[in-house]
């Protein structure tokens, strides 16, 4: 027996139904579900958090320009979960700070282990032409395709286009931490970036003691402080000697950065 062969163009109704499953049916295979990306994430700050304790952060003198500021954070893989900033709207802050957070991010997880923290701050003086990892910060581009689509609009928000994806990028100056849980797990990492880089990376550690996510296990900073950003030999410049150094940043001649951090507990 013959099967008859229906015309969908005779039966619209079927037509937008017939439709609408295959766009159904295209979404579900092509793109992550909900749950993959929260799961992704579980041990991070969501969007709301990560944004209440950066702008808390960025509310109190960190030395720098006081400006407004962009954050980025990543997993373990150094897929992006989280992306904010403090400002009124996302020209509050400077445009390319949003991209270079999320890069800080990336790297701070990269060149960060369960038992040793680094921040960016710290890789400062080694990539420097001379330096130990000359040429590290060249490693791993930035995929342009994640940092730049859009749109725009949604820049900062919940739905950021950068959420989701992997961002990469190597950066070397203030910024980007490691976050470890209080088991003393290392689950990810923070960047953030919008002012000098001292700024940066005040606002950071500021940001990841609100989050409760600095019970840092060790690292090249100053004694007791892990990870810290570090001027030892630091003026104007950094030496090459392996000593993890970052510049000041001298603001109308005054170098506000150096007490701020260091009197921030990372451990608890």
């Amino acid at each position: 027996m013959r099967q008859a062969v229906v015309n969908t163009e005779d039966h619209p109704i079927m037509k937008n139904q017939i439709i609408a499953c295959a766009a159904l049916a295209s979404a579900l295979l092509s793109a992550p579900s909900f749950a993959q990306e929260n799961a992704a994430c579980k041990d991070l700050p969501s969007h709301a958090e990560l944004q209440a304790a950066l702008a808390q952060a960025r509310g109190v003198a960190n030395g720098g320009f006081n400006l407004d500021m962009w954050g980025s954070v990543v997993n373990r893989d150094g897929v992006v979960c989280a992306v904010a900033f403090t400002g009124t709207g996302r020209g509050s802050q400077w445009p390319g700070s949003r991209v270079i957070s999320a890069q800080k991010a990336n790297t701070a997880n990269a060149f960060s282990l369960p038992g040793f923290a680094l921040s960016t701050a710290n890789l400062y003086a080694a990539v420097q032409p001379g330096g130990s990892l000359f040429g590290l910060q060249e490693s791993n581009p930035v995929d342009t395709s994640v940092a730049y689509k859009g749109p725009s609009s949604n820049y900062g928000g919940a739905n950021d286009p950068m959420v989701g994806a992997k961002i990469g990028g190597i950066n070397v100056f203030g910024g980007g931490l490691a976050l470890y849980n209080s088991s003393g797990v290392l689950v990810g990492a923070i960047g953030v970036s919008g002012d000098t880089s001292c700024a940066d990376h005040n606002i950071a550690w500021r940001t990841r003691n609100g989050l409760d996510l600095d019970y840092v296990p060790a690292g090249p900073g100053p004694a007791g402080k892990e990870d810290n950003i570090n001027y030892k030999g630091a003026v104007p410049v950094p030496s090459l000697q392996n000593d993890f150094s970052h510049p000041t940043c001298p603001i109308a001649g005054n170098d506000a950065a150096s007490a701020i951090s260091a009197a921030l507990p990372n451990t608890k």
